[in-house]
């Protein structure tokens, strides 16, 4: 069934709000998952703040020729059936996610990414972007290594006053 004008221009504004505002879009190629499989998909990205869009890569081509910062982008990937991660708060969760699903499921190759800056990133980009710690692990590592003389200084005190403790109860006895 063939899509209309108004159908075509209402995805591709959806697409080009989606992109102008993502700080990372994957994109993968997923001929041969179930119905099933990608509302799986799309439950589990949802989780973590990631959409998934199912679009004509003709229209995307169109959403990033109205965007200054993908105007002259190479669209040379775009080619098969696409589905598109789209995150605007995390750089590597679409990543992440994809990368996941396709542990479980092989049918779903990732074949690059655009950056925020208008880069496209290539497959093994994307998988390597994928194996980096999230966003909230990186945070809560910094505060543990912030957190680490602290804790350190806490621990000598506290064990130096047991020993204060117990080495004045054994002289009062």
């Amino acid at each position: 069934m063939a899509i209309s004008r108004d159908k075509k221009q209402t995805l591709v504004a959806k697409m080009k709000s989606n992109l102008e505002n993502a700080k990372m879009t994957v994109f993968a190629e997923y001929q041969g998952l179930s119905v099933a499989d990608i509302q799986a998909l799309r439950r589990l990205a949802r989780e973590s703040g990631v959409s998934i869009s199912v679009i004509k890569n003709r229209l995307v081509r169109v959403a990033l020729q109205d965007i200054a910062s993908y105007k002259d982008l190479s669209t040379d990937a775009l080619k098969g059936q696409l589905l598109y991660a789209i995150s605007d708060s995390d750089e590597v969760a679409p990543a992440q996610i994809l990368d996941k699903f396709a542990k479980d499921h092989d049918v779903l190759g990732i074949r690059g990414a655009f950056s925020a800056d208008g880069n496209v990133l290539s497959e093994s980009e994307v998988k390597a972007l994928a194996k980096l710690p999230s966003k909230n692990q990186l945070i809560g590592e910094v505060i543990g290594q912030l957190l680490s003389p602290v804790n350190d200084s806490v621990n000598a005190l506290s064990g130096n006053l047991h020993n204060l403790l117990d080495g004045l109860a054994e002289k009062a006895n």
